[in-house]
Order: structure tokens, then C-alpha cells, then sequence
């Protein structure tokens, strides 16, 4: 019955949504957008036995809320309180500054819906970044899922991230994102999911962002790794394109409705 609701409700958004997440591409950027994604952040909304856990979506490097144009609405239409923030001068900000700000969001999140937990779910360094905050800053006490589509956990090896881009003279997160990088040897060093979250993470052979793109995987007792090609071999979903994946979305779906990760028997329709 999930599965049947995903195939309804993003099918219904499809024509709403348009992917914008630039994270290497090379040109320059517009500036952020502030237009959320349709059905999100209603302030309103409120959790509830059947959806207790409100979803935080966050973006990746060099992009903004416009990335869940697509997913957002779905997980809207299935029920969810869903919420979308930009961060970080769009995420070229220290990944220590932009857990900051993701922790007073996470906390206004909480306290307007009544929930006493989220569930995460980011893209690219959206997958990353949050780690640092559940670490490092008291979010393993306050987020039941991390769920990571195409992140950098252990680094990307593509050294065109960090070039430099007109708007963009710096990018601190690029050089953190570095495969050997010292903030990502802190960061996954002796627990790579620490607390009692549940860890859900989904990647694809056919990115090129992060190399290799197993560097989305991380090691723990309650995680859950997938490669989209494993459920739809035909899938060629670049890095860019996974938060609007109709496979990824109801891999999202997925975890989120089981009590704990992703489960890793179940199978995702590859079409809308």
C-alpha cells in the first residue's frame, strides 16, 4: 500500500517539479531561491501517531530548497510535516557553520509540530553535513533517520568540486568534502552512526560527483546501504538527478515508514 500511495502522489507533483541542484557543474550560480517546495514548511502542520517524526530535507553544495521540488510534495502527500531550509551561503559555508544552523532549525521544527524527534533526509553534502550536527552537536537525541542520497561520507576523489566559480571565490565545504580531508577523518572516526538513528543511505553507480560513489555508504548496526541499480538496473540517475528519482523517492518512503532503516528486502518501483 506505500508503494501504490508513492506511485500516486509523485506522480501528481511531476509536473510541478523542476530539479535544480548545480553541485559541480562548473558555471555560475543564482542566487538562492526562498520559494519552498509546494506543502512545505507549513508551520501549521503537526505531528501525529501515524507520522510522529516531522522530515528536514536539506540540500547539497552550491544549491538551495529548489532540489526537493519534487520530493518534497510527495512525502507532503503522503502525510507528512515536511520542511526545506537553505544553509551555508548555499552550502559553501564550513560544514561546522552550517550544522549550527541546521540545529536551530531542526529545534524550531520541533517545537512548532510537538515532535520530540525528525527524521533527516539530505542530498549530497545534505548527507553529509548533518553527521557533524548528530555528533558533535546533540542532534543523535533529537533525529530517528538520517537517510543520505548520493552523500560524501567518506569523500569524493573528483577534485572539480573545489574549483573556484564566479559568485563563488570560496568554497570551505568543497575542501571538507575532499576524500582525506581532516574534517572527514574527525568526523567518521570511531562511530561512523552514532546514537540510536536509524541510517539509510542511497547512492548510484552513475554519479560523478562523488567518486567513487560507494563513498556513500557508512558502517553501523542500525544502517541500511543501497544502490539504486540493485532494485532497477535500467536506472541511470546521475548524482543531480536522485532527489527526483521515482526509485529513490519511494526508497525515501520506504525508510522512513519502517521502524528503523530502509528494509533491505524491499523492492522499488522504477517508473512513476
Amino acid at each position: 500500500m506505500r508503494t501504490s500511495r508513492f506511485a500516486v502522489t509523485v506522480t501528481a507533483v511531476l509536473a510541478l517539479s523542476a530539479l535544480l541542484s548545480p553541485f559541480g557543474t562548473g558555471s555560475a550560480q543564482a542566487a538562492a531561491s526562498t520559494v519552498s517546495p509546494t506543502g512545505t514548511n507549513n508551520w501549521s502542520c503537526k505531528a501525529n501517531a501515524a507520522h510522529p517524526n516531522p522530515v528536514v530535507m536539506v540540500h547539497g553544495t552550491y544549491g538551495d530548497m529548489t532540489v526537493w521540488n519534487t520530493m518534497g510534495p510527495a512525502l507532503v502527500n503522503a502525510g507528512y510535516c515536511v520542511y526545506a531550509l537553505n544553509y551555508g551561503s548555499q552550502a559553501t559555508a564550513s560544514m561546522v557553520t552550517s550544522a549550527g544552523e541546521l540545529k536551530t532549525f531542526v529545534d524550531k521544527v520541533l517545537a512548532s509540530t510537538g515532535a520530540t524527534k525528525v527524521s533527516i533526509v539530505g542530498h549530497s553534502q545534505g548527507g553529509t553535513m548533518p553527521r557533524y550536527y548528530l555528533k558533535n552537536l546533540g542532534g543523535a537525541a533529537k533525529v530517528n533517520d538520517m537517510i543520505s542520497i548520493s552523500a560524501a561520507n567518506h569523500g569524493t576523489t573528483n577534485t572539480g568540486v573545489t574549483a573556484k566559480m564566479v559568485g563563488y571565490p570560496t568554497c570551505v565545504a568543497c575542501s571538507q568534502l575532499m576524500s582525506g580531508s581532516s574534517f572527514l577523518a574527525s568526523l567518521n572516526a570511531t562511530d561512523e552512526t552514532p546514537g540510536t538513528v536509524s541510517y539509510t543511505n542511497i547512492v548510484t553507480s552513475y554519479d560523478k560527483v562523488v567518486t567513487p560513489y560507494t563513498s556513500g555508504y557508512l558502517s553501523g548496526p542500525s544502517t541500511t546501504n543501497i544502490k539504486l541499480q540493485d532494485d532497477c538496473p535500467a536506472d541511470t540517475a546521475s548524482h543531480t538527478q536522485m532527489p527526483s528519482d521515482p526509485a529513490v523517492i519511494r526508497l525515501v518512503g520506504n525508510a522512513l515508514a519502517t521502524n528503523g532503516p530502509a528494509q533491505a528486502t524491499y523492492k522499488a518501483k522504477c517508473t512513476w
